[in-house]
């Protein structure tokens, strides 16, 4: 895969500075567990190419949204944001793959972001409260496990890329939920605490296919 003279260098990025990550970790119903670390090392491809593509559904995700939800300022404001630095993170890893000279591969979606979005509430704004609640917890976790991986990753600019990304990473969560109570009249906190359940279930639990967002390896 070439992706050409205009991809991203992630050469010169700068030194991550140290961010705390209490709060996602509070935050979250449950830990990456070892198991899972264990098999992302040993398959670094897969894992480097699913990050890709959560960088980029995360893209479109919200894009679809920045066109439903025209109404909100506030909301319009952050989703561009949050477009443009997906897609920043986006080219970077296509180019962390070139680098690597890797390929890609078809690689087909896990189940975490539709065991969520299966308990999604059909009606509006409740619905839009509930993408976003997800989207906090989608966001969390990457952030949590950027962290898992740049502990142990035996590659000294993977790491380096990884730590870098928790910056923004990890506050991106945090805006989710503030747009999701801005739009409800009802506090949130009965919804966060239902779904950081269901994405400690699917965390948990055995999974057959390992993928950034998996499970425990069966």
């Amino acid at each position: 895969m070439d992706v050409g003279e205009d991809s991203v260098d992630i050469t010169h990025l700068r030194t991550p500075i140290k961010v705390d990550l209490s709060p996602i970790y509070n935050f979250l119903g449950a830990r990456t567990t070892q198991a899972w670390v264990d098999a992302a090392i040993d398959n670094l491809p897969l894992i480097i190419q699913d990050h890709a593509n959560c960088e980029k559904k995360a893209a479109g995700t919200a894009m679809n949204l920045i066109f439903r939800y025209e109404f909100s300022y506030d909301l319009q404001r952050k989703l561009a944001q949050l477009i443009r630095e997906e897609m920043l993170h986006y080219e970077q890893v296509l180019g962390i793959m070139n680098e690597r000279g890797q390929d890609w591969k078809y690689l087909s979606a896990g189940r975490y972001a539709k065991g969520m979005l299966k308990h999604k509430r059909t009606y509006e704004p409740a619905a839009m409260v509930d993408v976003l609640i997800i989207g906090a917890f989608i966001e969390a976790r990457s952030c949590e496990r950027f962290a898992a991986l740049a502990e142990v990753i035996d590659d000294a600019r993977l790491a380096k890329y990884y730590r870098y990304l928790l910056k923004s990473e990890s506050r991106h969560f945090e805006d989710y939920l503030a747009l999701a109570q801005s739009l409800s009249d009802d506090n949130i906190d009965e919804r966060v605490a239902f779904f950081k359940e269901v994405e400690a279930e699917l965390i948990d639990s055995p999974d057959a296919e390992l993928r950034f967002h998996s499970g425990t390896p069966a």
